[in-house]
């Protein structure tokens, strides 16, 4: 048996010795390259804080001490020492969240994987604990130095550091690459002293002599107060050039560090000193994202940030490439788009590569924009460059649209502003659960007063809606599609003259209109499906492809029109999302026929695969078929117009097809 099976929760790591925890350390890396080679996931980051999760569970009690982990990928290794090492079905359905998961276990406390959002959790959980009398509890949090670009940890930042009784320790994970560690007798030096420093900076005792010597100092009168400054700006000096403090003892926190995150003692001693001083601490611990498994630190784009299956001796993909990805559609087209219009501009939030904006950067190096996690700034600074002239595509995840909604609506399209943005994982994403589901844009959207929204069904729409919405220079664009691979491309019967695709009529040539279909993006399959089962008991219809959604083209309420029942098909929540606005157009235009929004429910949804999700919510073309059927019988509501010369059926009563 080896170490890792007897933790069976954080009060086991006490017992062990400092030569075990090294042995713990490796048994914990051979375990997550094996079992996230097979299931995929965020591998190099958990390899990276390894000791640093050991270090916080030995020092710190869990669950009367909270832990906090920004972002949340990170918390593999703390998930195997609070009790979780049934790794074969990581971020699969029933599977381990590959988040932290208050279903889970007590010793996990915030489920939401967006960055930059911990430091805020912290300020208010150790607030709550000084006002219910519980002081002495600590919260932890373990914050990349990525999730730091982020401006609502600078926010909480300002807030923590104003109160001195709140026991706050921020453990900041700095693996960025560009830090190049200082080498050398001298620096070696200067690392052997640097613990003796910390204790005695971190020490009680410390703090009350040097408000004693302030306040005498300053009561001193002009003489008194020139000396205090003199000597203040003098110690300063002294401490910046022996190690660094930077704008965390700016806002009046203590800073520990940086020591190397890879070295147990290290990062022990730190931990203790920052629990010692009881009161808000930054502990700078220096990482290598992906320590310990060679692929990993090789691989040059993200050090395995997130991983397919993979070969666990190579780190080579299992699976050979198979179909183009959306992402990848897009990064083609708008790297040759920018070649065409010096006034295409790239912005994206530290995602560069994961949404495609890495090959217009790589011909365009001046033109990309990479502003961290930070995309409220994202949207103002692109209504700025359209105001200078340029034409901005802004490129996020659609989950992540929703922290710069207010943004989106008061600076881009108020100033009408000609911005595109491009929301990669738009609908459900699957494997990264509730938090990453891009299902909220659609109905997000529609509020915004000006805005043009296009779904593409396939590559070749999304080449040819991308260059409409980078045309448009008045007003916001939006252009929405699927995480994973394209489908086959789904070619339409005709186009209308308001640029709505008919893709299907069944059956061919018939005069009678039972069903209009609806079709938002990538469900163009899926309605697809319905129509031929629909075909199979009877009933005629027709399938759409708005292409754009937003303003509703008039065409769509004209079919509309001529249909007995119209069903709408997104991935995206039904309340207020594209069939609720559709329905709201068709009846300003008079048009009284019966809508069905067959779209997600305004739920949470768990991780899964896509198409098991989908099945969960109903989102199958048996299910949704069953509804139709029902609502062309009058058997369920919405009910369908009656054909003509029938009566309204009565719940029940069965209409002539």
């Amino acid at each position: 048996m080896g170490l890792l099976e007897t933790i069976h929760g954080p009060q086991d790591l006490s017992k062990l010795s400092e030569a075990q925890l090294a042995a713990l350390a490796g048994e914990i890396r051979t375990f997550l390259v094996s079992n996230v080679s097979r299931t995929g996931g965020h591998l190099g980051p958990n390899l990276g804080v390894v000791e640093l999760t050991l270090g916080i569970h030995r020092v710190f009690d869990s669950p009367r001490d909270s832990i906090i982990f920004d972002t949340g990928h990170q918390s593999y290794v703390h998930k195997l020492v609070t009790g979780r090492q049934d790794f074969s079905t990581l971020r699969q359905q029933g599977g381990l969240s590959g988040y932290p998961s208050r279903a889970e276990s007590v010793h996990d406390v915030v489920e939401s994987s967006h960055a930059s959002s911990s430091l805020s959790w912290a300020d208010g959980i150790s607030r709550a604990r000084v006002l219910n009398g519980e002081g002495d509890r600590y919260t932890v949090v373990l914050v990349g130095d990525g999730a730091l670009t982020g401006g609502m940890a600078w926010e909480a930042l300002n807030n923590i550091a104003a109160d001195k009784r709140r026991r706050v320790v921020i453990v900041v994970n700095d693996n960025g690459r560009s830090y190049a560690p200082t080498i050398g007798g001298v620096a070696d030096y200067l690392a052997s002293l640097r613990p003796t420093l910390d204790s005695v900076r971190t020490h009680r005792v410390y703090e009350r002599t040097l408000d004693w010597v302030k306040l005498r100092m300053q009561n001193g009168g002009t003489a008194g107060e020139f000396s205090y400054k003199s000597l203040h700006a003098m110690k300063k000096g002294i401490k910046d050039w022996w190690a660094p403090q930077g704008l965390f003892e700016d806002l009046g926190m203590k800073y520990v560090g940086p020591v190397d995150g890879h070295d147990q003692s290290a990062v022990e001693q730190a931990l203790h000193l920052a629990r010692n001083y009881e009161g808000p601490v930054i502990v700078h611990a220096i990482t290598e994202k992906g320590h310990g498994y060679a692929p990993a630190r090789a691989h040059e784009a993200d050090q395995f940030h997130a991983v397919g299956v993979i070969d666990p001796e190579t780190g080579e993909p299992v699976d050979a490439a198979g179909q183009q990805s959306w992402t990848s559609v897009f990064a083609n087209e708008i790297a040759d788009i920018a070649d065409e219009r010096p006034d295409i501009v790239g912005i994206t939030g530290a995602m560069l590569i994961p949404v495609g904006l890495h090959r217009f950067a790589a011909r365009h190096p001046d033109r990309v924009f990479d502003v961290g996690i930070a995309e409220q700034h994202a949207l103002t600074s692109a209504a700025g460059m359209a105001f200078g002239g340029l034409h901005p595509v802004v490129a996020l995840y659609a989950t992540f649209l929703n922290r710069a909604f207010d943004q989106l609506l008061m600076d881009v399209a108020l100033h009408e502003a000609g911005v595109t943005v491009v929301l990669d994982r738009s609908g459900v994403t699957g494997p990264d659960g509730a938090s990453h589901h891009g299902m909220w844009d659609l109905a997000m959207l529609q509020a915004v007063p000006g805005l043009h929204l296009a779904a593409p069904r396939d590559a070749s729409r999304l080449r040819e809606e991308l260059r409409e919405a980078v045309a448009i220079g008045d007003a916001p664009s939006v252009v929405r599609y699927s995480k994973g691979s394209v489908g086959a491309e789904v070619e339409a019967i005709e186009r209308l003259d308001d640029g709505v695709d008919v893709l299907s009529r069944r059956p061919a040539g018939s005069r009678q209109n039972d069903v209009l279909i609806i079709s938002v993006g990538a469900m163009s399959e899926l309605a697809l499906d319905v129509s031929n089962r629909l075909g199979a008991q009877g009933i005629s219809s027709t399938v759409i492809d708005p292409r754009w959604l937003l303003p509703v083209c008039r065409s769509v309420i004209d079919l509309a029109a001529e249909h007995r029942l119209v069903i709408v098909i997104e991935d995206g929540v039904r309340a207020g999302g594209v069939g609720s606005r559709i329905r709201q157009e068709m009846r300003s235009a008079g048009v009284d026929t019966a809508l069905n929004e067959v779209g997600l429910p305004v739920e949470f949804l768990d991780h899964g695969s896509r198409s098991q999700v989908l099945e969960r919510v109903g989102l199958t073309a048996q299910k949704i078929t069953h509804d139709v059927v029902a609502q062309v019988l009058g058997t369920k509501v919405p009910v369908a117009r009656p054909l003509a010369g029938d009566h309204a059926p009565a719940t029940g009563q069965l209409p002539n097809l």
